[in-house]
C-alpha cells in the first residue's frame, strides 16, 4: 500500500513550493477532481436505475463519489419510505400513495449496518496508538469474566480481522434479558480454530466491551468524542434517528423478530436487543458525513485542523488484511479492487469504499430491505466501484488534491 501522505502532499502553486494540508471536502466538477465526466455520468445512470421499476434493487439511494478534497458526484434517487408494509401472499410491497411517501435527498440519514464496525475499528485503533490497548493482546486481559476468550486465547488483532474463530452470530434477540445476553457473549467458544477467517458480528461486540472496560466510556461517547465531532459529523449517530430512510416490515418468519415497519431505529436485530448501541451495527449517518470519513483516511486521519489518527495507525488500519476494513475485495468493490483499496458493506444496503492509490472515494447509502430482506446482491456496489475506477484520469489537473 501506498504511504497514506501521498494523497495530500502536493507541489502545486509557486515555485512547486510543497505544502501539506488536509483539505476540507468541496463540490466540484469531474475534471477538477481528475475523473472522467462521461464515466462519471454512466454511475450516475446506473444509480438511478437502481431504484426504478416495480421491484427496484433498493427503494432509494443515495451515491457520492469523488477525488481528492473534490465531491464530483453527490445524487440522490428514489424513495426514502415507499412502503407501508410487505405482503407475503404477494411478495410484494404495499405501495403508499405518492403524496404519502417520502422523497430520498442527499442528506437523508440511513442504517449504517455493518458499516458501524468501521467506527468501532477505529476507535479501537486509537486505543492502540494511546497505548491503552495493546494489537496483540489477549481478550482475556481486559476481560476475564469472558471465560471462554480468555480460555481460547482470543487476540485484539484476531478480532479486528475475524480471525477468532466466534462464528458470525448468537441470537441475543431471542427473549433473553440483558443479564442472559452477556453471559451467552461470556461463555461463547471459538466455533473456528482461532487463526481462521471467519466473519463474526461477535468480534465487534467483544471489542465493544474491551473498549468500554478500558475507557470507562460507552461506544456511543467514544464515537462521538473520537470521531464524529471532531470531523464535524453532525448528522452520525446512534439511533433513534426518526427522519432516516426507511427499512425492513420486520416480522417472522423471515426476520427474526416480530418489530412492523423499521423507520429511525436499528435494523439489527441483536443490535436492537443491546439497546441500540453496538459494536458491530446501529449507526444512522449521511452520505455527505461518511464522505468526510473517507477523506479523513485518504488524507493520513486528518480533516481540517481536526486529526483522528496519525498517518502511521491510519496505514495499520487499511493494510492487508485491515482491520475491520475489508481490503481489495472485487465481489463489492469492482475494479477499485487490486492496489489496497478498503471499505465495508452494510446489510441494509449501504457500502464504502477508499482507494489511498489514486485518492478516490464512493459512498453508497440504499434501504434494500425496504420493504423486505432478500438475498444479498452486491453486483451493483461492484458496478459503481468499476464506473469510479474507469473515471480516474492518471494525473488530475495541478490542484485538484490541493487546498
Amino acid at each position: 500500500m501506498p504511504s497514506l501522505g501521498h494523497a495530500w502532499e502536493h507541489t502545486c502553486g509557486v515555485g512547486g513550493r510543497r505544502e501539506l494540508s488536509a483539505p476540507r471536502l468541496r463540490a466540484g466538477t469531474a475534471e477538477r477532481a481528475g475523473l472522467d465526466p462521461v464515466e462519471l455520468g454512466h454511475l450516475v445512470g446506473e444509480a438511478h436505475a437502481l431504484t426504478a421499476g416495480a421491484r427496484p434493487w433498493a427503494a432509494g439511494a443515495v451515491v457520492l463519489a469523488g477525488r481528492g478534497p473534490v465531491i464530483a458526484v453527490a445524487e440522490a434517487a428514489g424513495w426514502a419510505v415507499r412502503y407501508s408494509a410487505y405482503d407475503p401472499e404477494t411478495d410484494t410491497g404495499v405501495e403508499l400513495p405518492t403524496a404519502a411517501r417520502v422523497p430520498v435527498t442527499v442528506g437523508t440519514p440511513f442504517d449504517l449496518a455493518s458499516l458501524t464496525k468501521l467506527f468501532t475499528s477505529v476507535a479501537a485503533v486509537q486505543q492502540i496508538e494511546r497505548g491503552t490497548l495493546g494489537m496483540d493482546a489477549r481478550v482475556g486481559d481486559y476481560l476475564p469474566d469472558f471465560r471462554a476468550a480468555a480460555v481460547h486465547g482470543i487476540t485484539v488483532r484476531q478480532l479486528l480481522t475475524h480471525t477468532s474463530g466466534l462464528c458470525p452470530e448468537l441470537p441475543l434477540y431471542d427473549g433473553a434479558d440483558d443479564g442472559a445476553r452477556l453471559d451467552m457473549l461470556r461463555a461463547e467458544a471459538p466455533s473456528a480454530e482461532p487463526g481462521t477467517y471467519l466473519y463474526s458480528d461477535l468480534n465487534m461486540l467483544l471489542l465493544q466491551f474491551v473498549l468500554e472496560r478500558i475507557t470507562g466510556r460507552a461506544l456511543d461517547v467514544l464515537i462521538q468524542d473520537g470521531i464524529t465531532r471532531p470531523l464535524g459529523m453532525t448528522a452520525t449517530t446512534f439511533g433513534p434517528c426518526p427522519g432516516a430512510a426507511a427499512t425492513e416490515d420486520q416480522r417472522t418468519p423471515w426476520a427474526k423478530a416480530d418489530r412492523g415497519m423499521l423507520r429511525g431505529v436499528v435494523h439489527d436485530e441483536n443490535a436492537w436487543a443491546l439497546g441500540g448501541v453496538a459494536g458491530h451495527a446501529g449507526l444512522f449517518s449521511t452520505a455527505g458525513d461518511l464522505a468526510v470519513f473517507c477523506r479523513a483516511l485518504l488524507a493520513g486521519g486528518s480533516y481540517g485542523p481536526a486529526r483522528i489518527l496519525g498517518p502511521d495507525f491510519v496505514e495499520l488500519l487499511l493494510t492487508p488484511p485491515g482491520l475491520g476494513f475489508a481490503v481489495d475485495q472485487p465481489w463489492f468493490m469492482g475494479e477499485l479492487a487490486g492496489r489496497g483499496a478498503a471499505g465495508h458493506t452494510g446489510f441494509t444496503g449501504t457500502s464504502l469504499v477508499l482507494d489511498p492509490e489514486t485518492d478516490t472515494f464512493l459512498v453508497l447509502l440504499a434501504n434494500t430491505v425496504h420493504p423486505r430482506r432478500r438475498p444479498a446482491d452486491s453486483g451493483p456496489r461492484a458496478a459503481l466501484a468499476t464506473r469510479l475506477a474507469r473515471a480516474v484520469i492518471a494525473k488530475p489537473p495541478c490542484g485538484a488534491t490541493g487546498p
